[in-house]
């Protein structure tokens, strides 16, 4: 599986993820299930995705990343990216998955953010 970091700031749960890259299948499957396993029990509502490590990630985590967005929707938790590398953000735009997703620049930014809400 990806290495999963997670740290509590405040109210929010912030996971990062600590591979370079995720592009296994089977590990992208596994991150999948885990993500979904800690929205369920998000008492948080609020969710921060950091991806300041990851460079290369393949297509299949965006639709693993569109499946959890869903999940917390419907669960009322929020979620905010963050620090996803300009060629990966090049990949969320073209997708037009920065409309969907909340991206934010930084850690401390998406914090700021979710200070709001």
């Amino acid at each position: 599986m990806p290495q999963i970091d997670s740290k509590q700031e405040g109210d929010v749960l912030v996971l990062k993820f600590t591979d370079a890259q995720i592009l296994d299948e089977g590990k992208i499957e596994e991150m999948g299930d885990e993500l979904m396993k800690i929205v369920e029990h998000c008492e948080e509502k609020k969710l921060l995705l950091n991806f300041a490590e990851v460079q290369f990630m393949s297509s299949a985590v965006l639709g693993k990343l569109i499946k959890i967005n869903k999940i917390c929707g419907d669960r009322e938790v929020h979620l905010k990216f963050c620090d996803i590398a300009k060629d990966l953000l090049q990949v969320f735009k073209i997708t037009r998955l920065d409309k969907v997703f909340d991206i934010q620049a930084s850690e401390a930014k998406a914090l700021a953010a979710f200070a709001k809400l």
